[in-house]
């Protein structure tokens, strides 16, 4: 049969190949691919990532080829993004320890999380996050995505995230223990070197962060603790990292790799790689 894969993406802003690169490898082999928003709003691409003369500050050249650039407008110009899940509608809300009920709250949050998250792991062969500089403000922090990759995970089923999307990762924890599922794992991400200086933007609003607001890298290495690693892999073209359930890619020119990884992991059942 074939695989079900969902996509996550930023309302705020994805970098094109990104989605591309994983998506052409999904439509080779006939998988099926859902796309989920945090509010169910169509997601877009960062204007830079169709743009082949958008010159990369840190790397100092173009990472969008003419190609790439035409695919990711066209993909991007789809009906194939409309309509997506919403996590807002789907998984439910957390509730404050000052809420008025804060124990029958939170024992309704429990029964509503494990159906909700259950029926996506049930319904879903693998998770994909999707990177760009949209995830910072959307995703990284958003505990309905934090729910869906601890269900995922607990159910050994792979999870593949890029770039600024890893932090989801890092992010995701156990509430008793407070520890990163990614604690004692190998992974890749956007390391210091990578990062902007300057300019670092999103969809929908006039802002300009300047740098991003965390180091992607140094939250990485503290995540994976002294029993796991952080693979920058500076100075190499491509950097993608497989430690099941984890498929890790550290940038753009990760993204197909990545995606034909993740396809080895779902097929031939491949569980380490890069490290």
């Amino acid at each position: 049969m074939s695989k079900r894969i969902l996509v996550i993406l930023s309302e705020y802003g994805y970098w094109g190949e990104e989605l591309v690169g994983p998506v052409e490898a999904f439509d080779a082999r006939g998988y099926r691919t859902t796309f989920a928003t945090p509010t169910g709003r169509r997601a877009q691409a960062l204007p830079p990532s169709y743009d082949p003369d958008y010159i990369d500050p840190p790397l100092g050249r173009s990472v969008t080829t003419r190609d790439m650039a035409r695919k990711v407008r066209e993909i991007d110009a789809s009906t194939r993004l409309d309509n997506p899940l919403s996590l807002q509608q789907l998984i439910p809300e957390r509730p404050y320890f000052s809420s008025l009920n804060h124990l029958r709250e939170l024992e309704e949050y429990h029964r509503l999380r494990d159906a909700t998250v259950g029926d996506l792991v049930a319904g879903f062969d693998a998770l994909v996050i999707v990177g760009g500089s949209g995830p910072i403000v959307d995703l990284a922090n958003n505990e309905r995505l934090h729910e869906v990759v601890l269900g995922f995970a607990a159910a050994d089923k792979p999870v593949l995230a890029e770039c600024y999307g890893v932090a989801v990762l890092a992010f995701a924890r156990d509430l008793e223990t407070r520890a990163s599922l990614l604690r004692g794992k190998h992974v890749t991400g956007h390391p210091k070197e990578y990062d902007y200086k300057d300019g670092t933007g999103f969809v929908g609003v006039e802002f300009n962060m300047g740098p991003p607001p965390y180091p992607l890298e140094y939250i990485l290495r503290d995540a994976t603790g002294p029993d796991g690693g952080f693979h920058g892999n500076v100075g190499k073209e491509t950097s993608v990292i497989v430690d099941h359930p984890f498929v890790t890619a550290r940038s753009t020119p990760d993204s197909a790799p990545s995606g034909e990884l993740l396809v080895q992991v779902l097929e031939n059942g491949l569980r380490r790689h890069g490290w």
